[in-house]
This record gives C-alpha cells, sequence and structure tokens, in this order.
C-alpha cells in the first residue's frame, strides 16, 4: 500500500492502543501487530512501514479479512478532503495542521474489541482503568494467530456476555460497568453489523450505561468518524479551550442530570466552525498543542469521563 507523504505510522495507529501496556497490539515507529476478532475467526493484521509503502500480512483464520481491510485499519481510507479550508479557519488549528499533516484516522471495523477497555474507563482513573482491561484480557485471554508470544486476542464477546458480576468484582470492576460490559458484550453481534458510525452510535446509547462519551471513543476509532467529539471526558476540554484560547480551564466539569457540562459545552462552541471535522481538529491539536496548566494533584489522562 502506498501511502501520502509524511503520512504519521505509529501516530495514527497508536489510536488503537490502549494506554499503557496494550496485550492484544505491538506498535513501533515501522511495525504493527493487531490482534482481533473478525466474522471469519481469529485474526492478527501485521503492517509494516518501508519508506512510502506499507506491507500487511494477516495470520489466522480472519487472516483474509484483516489484509482486505488493512488500508482502513491503517487509516489510509481517511477521507481529507476540505480540510485544508476547515483548518485555516483558525491559526492554531491551522499549524497543528502544518506540523501534523500525517495524522489520519483509522477505521477498524471492530466495535467490540474498542467498547471493552472504553466502559472500563467509565468514572475511573485511567490506571485503574487499565488495570481491569488488563486482568479482563488474562481471564478470557486466548494467543492471538501468528508468531507473536504473549499477544492476545481481545475476549469472545459471547463469553464476556454470559460471565456473572461477581466474576469482575476482584478486578476492581463494581456492578454498574460490569453489567455495562456485559450488556453491549450481548449486542457485539448486532454492533459490528452496524454500517456507519450514526447507526452504530444510536444503538450504543440505547444500550443502558452507555452514552456519548463511550460512543465517540467507540466509532471514532471503529469508523473513522471525523466529528466523533468525546463530551464529557475529564481532561479534553480543558485541553481544546486551553489551545484555542489560551484560558487555564475551560468551566465546570459539574452538569445537570441530561445536560453538558459548561467546560464541554464551551469546547463545544469553539469547535463548532470545525463542524464535519471536529474530532480531526481534537486529533491535531491533542498531538501538538501543550497541556493546560495544572492546579491540583496529577491525574491520569482518559479519567473520570461521563458514560
Amino acid at each position: 500500500m502506498r501511502v501520502p507523504e509524511h503520512y504519521e505510522f505509529a501516530g495514527t495507529l497508536r489510536a488503537l492502543t490502549e494506554k499503557g501496556r496494550d496485550p492484544t497490539v505491538r506498535l513501533s515507529a515501522t511495525e504493527f501487530w493487531w490482534a482481533c476478532r473478525t466474522p471469519d475467526g481469529a485474526a492478527t493484521l501485521h503492517l509494516t512501514r518501508d519508506g512510502d509503502t506499507v506491507h500487511a500480512n494477516g495470520f489466522g483464520p480472519g487472516a483474509d479479512w484483516v489484509v482486505d481491510r488493512a488500508d482502513a485499519v491503517a487509516g489510509l481510507r481517511d477521507d481529507l478532503t476540505g480540510f485544508d479550508e476547515v483548518a485555516r479557519r483558525d491559526p492554531v488549528v491551522r499549524e497543528a495542521w502544518h506540523r501534523k499533516p500525517g495524522l489520519r484516522l483509522t477505521r477498524s471495523g471492530r466495535l467490540f474489541r474498542h467498547l471493552l477497555p472504553t466502559v472500563l474507563a467509565q468514572k475511573v482513573t485511567g490506571k485503574e482503568a487499565y488495570r481491569a482491561y488488563v486482568r479482563t484480557l488474562r481471564h478470557f485471554g486466548e494467543p492471538a494467530p501468528g508468531p507473536v508470544p504473549d499477544l492476545l486476542l481481545p475476549p469472545d464477546p459471547a463469553a464476556v456476555a454470559g460471565t456473572p458480576y461477581w466474576v469482575f468484582h476482584p478486578w476492581g470492576v463494581e456492578a454498574k460497568r460490569a453489567d455495562a460490559v456485559r450488556r453491549v458484550a450481548a449486542e457485539a453481534p448486532r454492533l459490528e453489523a452496524e454500517p456507519d458510525s450514526a447507526t452504530a452510535t444510536r444503538r450504543l446509547t440505547a444500550i443502558p450505561g452507555i452514552g456519548v462519551w463511550t460512543a465517540a471513543e467507540v466509532v471514532r476509532p471503529a469508523f473513522g468518524d471525523p466529528d466523533a467529539v468525546s463530551v464529557g471526558d475529564y481532561h479534553i476540554p480543558h485541553q481544546i479551550v486551553y489551545a484555542l484560547t489560551g484560558a487555564p480551564r475551560a468551566g465546570s466539569r459539574e452538569s445537570l442530570p441530561g445536560a453538558i457540562s459548561p467546560a464541554d459545552a464551551r469546547m463545544l462552541e469553539l469547535l463548532e466552525p470545525f463542524r464535519g471535522h471536529r474530532a480531526r481538529v481534537c486529533q491535531l491539536l491533542l498531538a501538538t498543542a501543550p497541556g493546560p496548566p495544572r492546579y491540583g494533584p496529577r491525574m491520569p489522562v482518559r479519567s473520570f469521563a461521563h458514560f
């Protein structure tokens, strides 16, 4: 596969890894191993970067499935039509696009593998979420096809759906998140069959325990949705508002039931000129802009997110 000029291999594919050492992925500057479950069975996709070319190989029963979609997984189907004009609407965004023109949005086509760590990250710190994710993988884990030792497949959704809550409890997962994980696992076959981001979002947010934050965190890497903003995240509004205005805080994180917080409202107000590419703008700013000043204890990124 030929790649565009300035294409960022690791920067793009990092969206498919969890914070910390994800047991389902191996990523370096020139190599990517990605274990997943496909309609044809277990598979591992291996991508290697060689100059302006990316080579794809597959392992396991689902090898053909992942190789056929390797360009989408690598972000090479990402449609940037019109974004140059959009980026020029703000000097900060224009500079971020100038510095990182090779970032792309992935399109994995697999929802449950993103849902599991995202649901486990609801309302807890990043460290707690990562610990629960790794323990879940190790409990349900199966070796991924291919030559990489210790690479694990994401859990079989049917196995997760049929597991009682008390099994999750020793991993630090309380009943509310465990039940949400089990619900999305039961819905996984229907979710995986959704044709696009909008319909997947509607189905996701109809599941108890799944809200707009979780849906956006899932459909962005699964469908490459360039407009899926993570409303409800603890850190992102402050980072985006600081990048675009210099204000150290976006506003209060408190919100009334059924309403978004003042911080999210301010972030969305600033992102409105980029509608259609708001997630892409966030991707660029998070990759290039310094974070806002901290006034309290250090908190792991991607923590205390709303559902």
